[in-house]
């Protein structure tokens, strides 16, 4: 559940500042992609876990209202479902910290209990507000049965295993893939030879997200492509990420052409960042229709 909260600004190390509204609304990085892949048109399961308290019973009913399979969505005994707070400020820049609750409890048992859907699905999308073991196990078994893996590595972890870069597609914003290379920042002129250094490092394709300037990717070949983004108006990015990582995942179950996959995605991103919260804002396919260019 995402305790999302408007302000002017961002507040700094040791600083208050006066919010204009604060509004609970359902979230996580997995749940949102699941709901943005159903409203794009898919079939989708949901693999994870929620807790026992008055949130849990809201995030299944959202996700089942969405046309979502919960089957896999399993209720975690004296433990709180994941909770985000998310401050978003008037230019629609977001800070977000995670409590991950029941979702650090999703294990390589409940990917076990999963098998079936995973191995049926034409994509699996997975992310790290999970247990690296978890994700890791999911991807072993995906790539097994031949499922395309697609690894959104948000957020990305300190320490990253080689193992969770043997994925198919891996689509990191800047900051994620400069955590990935041991670095503090990349900027957009370096975007794509991030992109070539990290898809010499395992995965079949690597995507790195610029946000308003579009996105970049690259096969292992080293052969890249720049692709840019619609130009919105932005007022919250906090699920822009998982808006082009649902989309990517649709398309490329379509069989579209990775580049075509990549623009589709960017439109995705660019209407969830012209609208507030997380899963409200998940784009239709009319909605991406919609926008010149895609």
């Amino acid at each position: 559940m995402d305790l999302s909260i408007r302000c002017d600004r961002l507040a700094g190390p040791g600083e208050t500042v006066i919010a204009h509204d604060a509004r609970e609304l359902p979230g996580g990085k997995g749940a949102n992609q699941a709901v943005a892949a159903a409203r794009l048109g898919a079939r989708v399961a949901m693999v994870g876990r929620v807790g026992s308290d008055a949130f849990a019973d809201r995030l299944l009913a959202n996700l089942e209202a969405e046309g979502l399979d919960v089957t896999c969505v399993r209720r975690t005994g004296g433990c709180a479902s994941g909770l985000a707070i998310v401050a978003v400020d008037r230019g629609g820049e977001n800070a977000i910290t995670a409590v991950p609750g029941a979702n650090g409890r999703v294990s390589p048992a409940d990917v076990e209990a999963a098998a079936d859907a995973i191995r049926e699905a034409d994509v699996l999308l997975l992310q790290l507000e999970i247990p690296l073991e978890t994700v890791q196990a999911a991807t072993r078994m995906a790539r097994d049965a031949g499922t395309l893996v697609i690894l959104d590595p948000a957020p990305a972890p300190a320490h990253v295993p080689e193992a969770l870069l043997e994925v198919d597609v891996i689509c990191p914003n800047a900051l994620e893939a400069a955590a990935l290379l041991g670095r503090a920042r990349v900027s957009v002129a370096e975007a794509m030879d991030v992109a070539r250094t990290l898809a010499s490092r395992g995965p079949g394709t690597v995507i790195v997200t610029l946000g308003r300037d579009g996105a970049v990717c690259c096969d292992r070949r080293g052969r890249g492509e720049r692709v840019p983004a619609p130009t919105v108006r932005v007022v919250d990015t906090t699920a822009a990420g998982d808006a082009f990582a649902a989309a990517l995942g649709v398309r490329l179950a379509e069989r579209a052409p990775l580049a075509e996959a990549v623009r589709f995605a960017c439109h995705a991103g660019a209407v969830a960042a012209s609208r507030p919260g997380a899963q409200p804002a998940m784009p239709t396919r009319e909605d991406i229709d919609g926008l010149a260019g895609c």
